[in-house]
């Protein structure tokens, strides 16, 4: 389970991301624990695709995985809105 400490830093972490136009910086929060389902990472809310794709990818492909991983929090909070503080 992705506790709520985890999903607001990872949010407010987004926030900063998706400011940047080059040198996107990584999600990774050294929680390297992948969910029960084994999809989604419980520290950066990555996929393993996505995990294993990052080192290659472009900048604009790395905001992209940044707005996936600011859908899921969406999902996660618990009034289905923004975790951000």
């Amino acid at each position: 389970m992705i506790s709520q400490d985890a999903i607001g830093l990872i949010a407010a972490r987004a926030i900063s991301a998706r400011a940047m136009t080059e040198n996107v910086p990584s999600p990774c929060v050294a929680v390297c624990r992948m969910d029960a389902q084994g999809y989604l990472c419980e520290g950066c809310l990555r996929s393993l695709d996505e995990i294993r794709l990052w080192s290659s990818a472009s900048d604009a492909q790395k905001k992209v995985v940044w707005s996936q991983i600011e859908q899921r929090i969406a999902q996660l909070a618990p009034t289905g809105g923004s975790a951000a503080p």
